[in-house]
């Protein structure tokens, strides 16, 4: 518990202004202060100031600042203030309830010494300290004080324990006293406690402990018998100054103790057993705290100091607050306040024993309070402010609460009903039952007040769903148990408890009488019953009727009227009482008898004459009927015997009417004569003993009163002579003979011959008796008395009259022992055989005639069989040796191992046909061995198999099969056997018979036949295990054929197909359930498919509501888009994604694109907002004219590329002049350019670029040339275009270079031409070094292409002498190559001459002569040829 400050009640002074003391009103509504002037001011609970009166001195001579008021206590009712004051006084000030009410002294209490310090513990008892150390006790109802205990000793601190019946006292000497008005049980001492260190001004009485402190700075803790068990020392803490005061909060958990600027406060822990400190609360400038007072609801406490502050503080642990009604606060560990926010008011909830409260839960429509602690459980009822604790071990917080009773909680745990009684803090009773409903149980707790009854608590439940137990709760025992035969779904007692009423699942309406135990069935086919509020009236619906009981003692009088709808409620308020009934859409009131209603009222206030009064207004009817005889029982039994004549007398029972209107008569007389009301005497109570049938009691009232003559006259009267003699023998009366002698003649004159006849034999004249009991027809009576009477036997002529009489009567057996009473035993044989009394007709004849005990014995079973005293018989038939009819009974009175007894000493021939019989029974009793045996003994081994397979015993069966039967012969008994068991519909036995012969599949076929899957299927995975998929798969498309839609899921997931289960769903537009199986088995993605789908199935809001419950919207008009259905993904992105309509659009465009319909296409890229995707649709399909247009309308940047396009298409067909014209006018000479170049146009290229691009044709150039120099040939244009650039441009050397690269093998002539242009160049206009160099290139080639002529000449321009010879003799110009040698070097001709004539005699003549011919000619071979 943590203190927070919530606001100054009062201002402290800048001085010394002690507050003295202070006190909350044990309502907490009220909170008073003791300021320094002696002013008391009244604050109410919110902290405002509402009243204030000044206290008065003892003596009024000695001034008001004469005294100092020490103590301030209100009274337990919160009307009084008790005032202890330093002048000698205490005085009582009656404030009154309200605020403003007048001040006045009520008690006033003269002491010897200055009172010190006060409490007010309880009503009427005001406990204070004195100076000389005495603790007295003032009385405010007698006005006079006394002394408890006296000291020696200065009292400084007084304080009380938790429940105000123990109060401690501190002295100066340290010493600490404590006093017990009640100890409740604790056994704890009394007297001198424990002596403290220093004077306790501080001290507190908590729950655990004694808590005491001063002025050494020290908190000591005290055990219950004084023993020190925690210190608190702050005597080393400078800042700390000595204590005060303290306080405990009500629940006696917290202790808080003040100082100077500072409030300690220490909270018991339970689980620890020892005080924790919690964080002191310090304010600055408090200055010393002189008085502290809790609130009783241990919300607040306040402080006063000494300079005249109040200040509030908050000590809750916690707060909540429930559904915005309620505000629940913590203020404790066992306290808890519960304030109904919108009234205001509140309901604290403590435990009595300090237990640490849990949870507090608001149940009930928010009206009832339940929390658990660890051994108890609280409940409260908020409206009426009644709380309970009762023991309580942990459950789990598994009980269940029911609130439907105001008066009583019901709580359910672990098959156990517990009634607690709001305001009683026992458990009321507790019961075993397992039926938890509130319309199962009834609990009724002083309802209705009854004569003599003070306490009245019944509970009705169900101990079985058919029988129910009544219980008296005050007295703890079980009044009654109604056993009924059907399932009982409704009861409830009436309001005394004595009448029950309870409905079965047949709809009949039961009433029980708890006190005559008497059980009634009032009306069938119930729907609807109640009893009325504040009356024993029931009112119940029976169909389209309306039924009422006003009389419910009379259940067979029900008034009934017409209904035309339901009974749905009944209310009664001022004076009224209506049934509700619902008809279609309107509700109609009926409105009941209430004046019928107000009789049962009086009946049960025991106003008799009001209840008859109110009767005489009515007609007779069956209801009024029904109460005048409840009203003349009443009446009789509360001996209001005029009421009661007035009833027989409406009821039409003129006999008791008369009856009691003379018993009245009497009781008038003896009123007048005695007073009273004459019911008290004796001829009153024998009458109403007699109208009550009661005459032993209305005898011994007459013989109390010694007249024996009015018994006897009553008796008389009656014809109850035997009772009459009875009295007259009993007092001796002289007319004793006489009234025997009446009694006989009267018994014979209404011939009554029997009773006359025992009257007769009662005085002793058998005779005469005999003769009486033969006229009345009872000669057994007569042979009786003759039997029992010795001198009578020897009356040969008595006795054949009787005998006759017997046999007339067919009375034999009575004549028998008549007979053998005479010694006439054959006669007595021949009686007992007629009448069938064969005991004694076999004793008699084993003594008399020993040959017919046989014949006598088989006549005794005969005659037992046909009694059906079958198991008698056997024995007889037995000792008769008569087995077959043994047997055949025995077997009829079911004694089997008799029967098997009797039936092996057979022969078993005989015998076989009754061994099937007693099989059959062993085997309906299950004891298939002993039947086996039996059928076998019987020669129906057949029958044992039967019986086994019918039993599920197929080893068995099997078993015996094998021993008579081949396998082939077990197989086809065994299938035609299932084959049976299969057209009866016993499955699983024709199951097991295929089984057992090895024949699974038939019992899968059988299976499949009967649509049993799940049988077929748990077959097909023991025996065909690979199948089961396509089992499982079959069994799915089966199922979903016939509509059994659950089942077939079932199967396809089994076969783990869960596509064909969500189409199946699908296609039955069941798209709940095909969301379900995609998303528990399908892929990641695949749930989100199906809620495409099913969106897309619903179409409209609904699907988008639908997408969006799924967070699927925008994933959905995606997948609609790249699916093609672009309309669904319009409707979507229309209704709920606006800004998603350009990409279907854009997405639709393109779709509609590759599909063709460019026109379409156009008008989607335009409302994408993308015209030049259109523009550029339109240049691939070369539709230039719609590009053209699409581009001027819509997208004016977009013309360029349609020319571009439209350029690169002419390139294409190789229209270069107008491609060219295109791209000039899209200002683009670089595409030109680039076209160009890409179809080897290099001159073109060249040209473009250098009339629209000039700073590029360096770099055209040279890009030019290396392109032709890696296309060789195929770039020989380019290359030749180049050179005549760069010839025309004046750069010389490189148009030779560009000359000299053109290669194309197909075009010699064009090479020739290049390679001379080279040639030409270079000796024109390059320098001499560079020209050699060219020629000696070009030179070369041209040999190599046989242009010798043109080499030659070549290197004679350059005076190559001798390369230009060799290649003359290389093109074999022999006369050109002699010609210049002569020309231009003879001396080469000479050597050439000189070295063929050395050269030619070596060789053969033909080669000789050619060489020769050479040499003439001139040898000028190349010089690597010269050697050869």
């Amino acid at each position: 518990m943590q203190l927070r400050h919530v606001r100054t009640l009062l201002a402290p002074q800048d001085g010394t202004a002690r507050v003295t003391c202070m006190a909350w009103s044990a309502s907490s509504a009220r909170f008073a202060v003791c300021t320094a002037e002696r002013v008391v001011l009244l604050y109410d609970e919110q902290g405002e100031r509402r009243d204030k009166f000044s206290t008065k001195p003892a003596d009024a001579k000695y001034g008001r600042k004469s005294y100092v008021v020490k103590g301030m206590a209100f009274s337990p009712d919160s009307t009084k203030l008790a005032i202890g004051q330093t002048d000698n006084v205490v005085y009582v000030y009656r404030i009154g309830e309200e605020w403003g009410d007048k001040k006045v002294i009520c008690n006033k209490f003269i002491q010897t010494s200055a009172v010190t310090c006060l409490l007010w513990p309880a009503e009427h008892i005001i406990v204070f300290g004195l100076a000389e150390g005495k603790v007295r006790l003032a009385n405010t109802k007698n006005n006079k004080s006394s002394t408890i205990y006296g000291t020696d000793s200065y009292v400084v601190s007084l304080t009380s324990n938790v429940s105000g019946k123990g109060i401690l006292s501190g002295h100066a000497d340290g010493t600490i006293v404590r006093f017990f008005f009640d100890d409740e049980g604790s056994g704890e001492s009394q007297g001198k406690l424990v002596v403290h260190p220093c004077p306790p001004y501080a001290l507190a009485w908590a729950s655990s402990s004694i808590v005491a402190a001063g002025c050494d700075k020290k908190i000591v803790a005290y055990g219950k018998e004084g023993s020190v068990i925690q210190t608190f020392d702050y005597s080393r803490d400078s800042s700390e100054k000595e204590f005060t005061t303290a306080a405990t909060s009500p629940s006696g958990q917290s202790v808080v103790v003040g100082s100077y600027d500072r409030l300690r406060v220490l909270n018991w822990s339970p689980r620890r057993s020892a005080w924790e400190e919690g964080k002191p609360k310090e304010i600055a400038h408090l200055y010393t705290i002189t008085a502290l007072a809790w609130k009783r609801d241990g919300s607040r406490i306040c402080a006063g100091t000494l300079c005249g502050g109040v200040e509030q503080f908050d000590c809750c642990l916690r707060k909540t607050i429930y559904k915005n009604k309620f505000e629940i606060t913590y203020v404790g560990p066992s306290q808890v306040i519960v304030k109904n926010l919108s009234t205001g008011t509140r309901v604290v909830l403590k435990s009595q024993y300090g237990y640490e409260i849990d949870e507090v839960k608001i149940l009930g429509k928010d009206r009832y309070l339940v929390a658990h602690t660890s051994d108890t459980l609280l409940l409260g009822d908020v409206s009426s402010n009644k709380l309970s604790e009762v023991a309580w071990q942990g459950s789990g917080g598994n009980e269940k609460f029911f609130f439907d009773n105001e008066n009583v909680c019901m709580i359910f745990n672990a098959g156990e009903l517990t009634l607690v009684e709001y305001g009683s803090n026992d458990i009321l009773g507790s019961v075993r039952t397992e039926f938890v409903n509130p319309h199962l149980v009834s609990v009724r707790i002083n309802e209705r007040q009854q004569r003599g009854v003070d306490e009245n608590k019944r509970l009705a439940y169900l101990i079985d769903i058919k029988t129910i137990a009544t219980v008296d709760l005050v007295g703890g025992y079980n009044t009654g148990t109604i056993s009924h035969d059907s399932r009982i779904d409704w009861l409830e007692l009436n309001e005394t408890g004595h009448k029950l009423l309870f409905r079965d699942k047949k709809m009949r309406l039961q009433l029980y009488d708890i006190e005559s135990s008497t059980k009634t069935t009032i009306l069938n086919y119930c729907s609807y019953v109640q009893w009325v509020p504040g009356s024993d009236v029931v009112v119940a619906q029976n169909r389209n009727s309306l039924c009422i009981w006003y009389n419910i003692d009379a259940p067979e009088r029900v008034t009934m009227f017409p209904l035309k709808g339901d009974i749905v409620g009944l209310e009664r308020n001022d004076g009224k009482t209506e049934v509700i009934v619902s008809e279609g859409v309107s509700t109609v009131p009926y409105t009941l008898d209430e004046g019928l209603i107000e009789f049962g009222t009086a009946i049960d206030d025991g106003d008799y004459h009001r209840a008859a009064a109110f009767l005489e207004t009515l007609e007779m009817s069956t209801e009024t009927e029904a109460m005048w005889k409840t009203l003349s029982r009443l009446a009789l039994e509360a001996r209001q015997l005029h009421i009661a004549e007035r009833c027989f007398a409406a009821l039409g029972n003129i006999a008791k009417a008369r009856f009691l209107h003379e018993t009245n008569v009497i009781a008038d007389q003896a009123a007048q004569e005695h007073g009273g009301d004459g019911t008290d005497h004796y001829l009153v109570r024998a009458r109403l003993a007699m109208l009550d049938k009661n005459y032993k009691l209305a005898e011994m009232i007459f013989l109390e009163q010694n007249a024996p003559e009015e018994a006897m006259d009553m008796y008389q009267e009656l014809h109850m002579w035997d009772e009459c003699i009875e009295v007259a023998k009993a007092k001796g009366h002289p007319m004793l003979e006489k009234l025997r002698r009446d009694y006989y003649q009267w018994l014979l004159d209404t011939q009554q011959e029997e009773k006359a006849g025992e009257v007769q034999e009662g005085q002793g004249d058998y005779l005469a008796a005999i003769s009486l009991y033969l006229r009345a027809g009872l000669p057994a009576k007569a042979a009786r008395l003759v039997m029992s009477r010795d001198e009578l036997l020897t009356n040969m002529d008595v006795i054949d009259r009787i005998s006759t009489a017997l046999i007339r009567g067919e009375l034999y057996e009575q004549a028998g022992d008549l007979f053998e009473k005479v010694g006439n035993p054959r006669k007595a044989l021949e009686c007992y055989g007629k009448g069938s009394a064969f005991l004694k007709a076999v004793e008699l004849a084993r003594l008399a005639f020993p040959a017919e005990v046989v014949k006598l014995e088989e006549a005794w079973g005969d005659y037992l069989v046909q009694q059906k005293q079958l198991d008698a018989a056997i024995n007889h038939y037995i000792e008769a040796r008569c087995s077959i009819k043994a047997l055949e009974a025995a077997l009829g009175a079911r004694q089997w191992k008799k029967a098997i007894y009797i039936l092996d000493l057979q022969d078993k021939q005989a015998a076989a046909k009754y061994y099937l019989k007693i099989a059959q029974h062993y085997a309906a009793l299950q004891e298939y061995q002993v039947a086996e045996e039996l059928y076998i003994k019987g020669g129906q081994t057949k029958d044992a198999i039967d019986m086994y397979t019918q039993a599920g015993l197929w080893e068995q069966a099997h078993k015996l099969a094998l021993k008579c039967m081949s396998r082939e012969e077990v197989a086809v008994l065994y299938i035609t056997q299932a084959q049976e068991m299969e057209k009866q519909g016993k499955y699983k036995e024709a199951e097991r018979l295929y089984i057992t012969v090895n024949e699974p599949d038939l019992a899968i076929t059988m299976y499949k036949k009967c649509k049993m899957y799940d049988e077929m299927v748990c077959l097909v995975a023991k025996y065909h295990k690979d199948l089961l998929g396509d089992t499982h798969l079959h069994l799915g498309k089966e199922l979903e054929a016939e509509g059994r839609l659950q089942e077939a899921e079932y199967h396809y997931l089994q076969a783990k197909d869960w596509k064909t289960t969500v189409n199946m769903y699908r296609v039955n537009d069941m798209w709940e359930e095909a969301y379900r199986v995609a998303k528990a088995y399908g892929g990641a993605n695949s749930h989100k498919h199906v809620a495409y789908l099913w969106a897309k199935s619903l179409g409209g809001e609904a699907a988008v509501k639908l997408l969006s419950k799924f967070e699927l919207l925008e994933m959905a008009i995606d997948h609609a888009t790249d699916s093609g259905a672009f309309e669904f993904a319009f409707e979507l992105a229309r209704l709920s994604m606006k800004q998603k309509m350009p990409d279907i659009h854009l997405k639709y465009a393109m779709f509609l694109e590759d599909e063709g319909k460019f026109e379409e296409a156009e008008g989607e890229f335009i409302k994408a907002g993308k015209p030049k995707e259109a523009v550029l649709m339109f240049v691939h399909n070369q539709n230039w004219d719609a590009a053209q247009r699409v581009a001027e309308a819509h997208d004016p940047d977009s013309v360029a590329d349609v020319l571009v396009g439209q350029a690169q298409f002419a390139f294409e067909q190789r229209e270069f002049q107008k491609a060219e014209a295109f791209l000039l006018r899209a200002q683009r000479p670089e595409l030109a350019i680039k076209y160009y170049k890409e179809a080897g146009m290099w001159s073109e290229a060249l040209r473009i670029c250098k009339e629209y691009m000039p700073g590029r044709l360096g770099e055209l150039q040279e890009e030019c040339g290396r392109e032709a120099g890696k296309k060789g040939s195929s770039g020989a244009e380019g290359l030749l275009e180049q050179a005549r650039e760069w010839e025309r441009s004046g750069e010389y050397a490189r148009a030779v270079d560009c000359y000299l690269k053109v290669r194309d093998p197909s075009n010699s002539v064009l090479v020739e031409k290049c390679l001379l242009k080279a040639a030409e160049l270079a000796v024109k206009f390059l320098d001499q070094s560079q020209s050699m160099e060219v020629t000696r290139t070009v030179a070369p080639q041209l040999v190599a292409m046989k242009k010798y002529s043109m080499a030659a000449e070549l290197y004679l321009n350059l005076d190559l002498i001798q390369e230009a010879i060799d290649a003359f003799i290389e093109g074999e110009e022999w006369s050109k190559a002699k010609h210049t040698a002569k020309e231009f070097d003879p001396s080469l001709l000479v050597r050439h001459s000189t070295a063929a004539s050395l050269l030619v005699p070596k060789l053969n003549p033909a080669s000789a002569a050619r060489h020769e011919s050479c040499c003439l000619l001139g040898f000028f071979l190349p010089a690597g040829q010269r050697s050869t």
